[in-house]
């Protein structure tokens, strides 16, 4: 099975749904790339109006997998390359890779919607954020999850949470990577709706149909003008937290880190 599934529904709705449910859909290499595809898709196609994002199973999406990014941070630190080459490499590939998923989800001429079923953290956080509107389970909890394995956060996070809750709240809730409930984040205003678990994705699809059943272009130009009024500077963003990003997955605090959460223990961190 795919690391991630696609459905196009007859009532113009797209549905994405990242399919690691044995992880909690920690987002793997594959993962990213099918969900690239997809959203050019949903993109494209004409007959796609509105696009829902969500998990399969029990998470929404738990952040990278950190097998693959111990793996990754293993082979840097091994790597016969200078390290400015490689900080280099990898921006560059970050940022592309932004620029193709969490970019077009904010920028996209039809309404996204993500569908927080369980836990959303690090970047899956980043990638609900991104969307329109969320919806989110009334017993699901969404973390920055950053933190924890010594980095700062891609993916867009950092500027969507201080554009959603302000500035203090965002670096509160960066800093410590606390486990926000849903009713938490309904008050911090990060989400728009909060469900039972058993109704959650039935009332986000009636919501998508009424979208898709919408006036589509002039909700297309409705999100040209709220996002010039409400992100002006994205892509500076995105590129300066693809930049230290890149960075910090070079350090040693990200290797003890993975290190540490695959040996199950809490990690020793040197501030390198």
């Amino acid at each position: 099975m795919a690391d991630c599934l696609f459905e196009k529904r007859d009532d113009g709705v797209a549905v994405i749904t990242m399919n690691r449910p044995e992880r909690m859909n920690a987002m793997s290499q594959e993962m990213r790339l099918l969900l690239v595809d997809y959203i050019a898709t949903c993109e494209a196609d004409p007959e796609i109006r509105c696009v829902l994002l969500t998990g399969a199973g029990r998470a929404f999406c738990s952040g990278a997998d950190v097998g693959g990014i111990k793996e990754r941070a293993d082979g840097l630190a091994k790597a016969d390359r200078g390290q400015l080459a490689l900080l280099d490499e990898r921006t560059l590939a970050r940022r592309t890779r932004q620029n193709k998923s969490v970019l077009r989800l904010h920028m996209m001429g039809k309404p996204t919607v993500a569908v927080i079923n369980g836990p959303a953290v690090g970047v899956g956080l980043s990638y609900a954020l991104a969307c329109d509107i969320r919806f989110m389970g009334d017993e699901a909890a969404i973390s920055t999850g950053f933190g924890n394995m010594a980095l700062p956060g891609d993916g867009g996070g950092t500027y969507f949470l201080t554009k959603l809750v302000g500035s203090g709240m965002a670096r509160e809730l960066c800093f410590t990577s606390e486990m926000v409930s849903a009713a938490r984040a309904l008050e911090l205003r990060l989400v728009n709706h909060v469900y039972p678990g058993n109704q959650l994705m039935n009332e986000a699809l009636a919501f998508c149909a009424r979208l898709a059943a919408g006036p589509t272009l002039a909700y297309a130009r409705m999100k040209e003008n709220l996002n010039f009024a409400w992100a002006a500077g994205v892509q500076e963003a995105l590129d300066f937290e693809a930049a230290n990003q890149s960075w910090a997955s070079m350090s040693r605090d990200h290797r003890e880190a993975s290190t540490a959460f695959m040996e199950k223990r809490k990690p020793r961190f040197s501030g390198t």
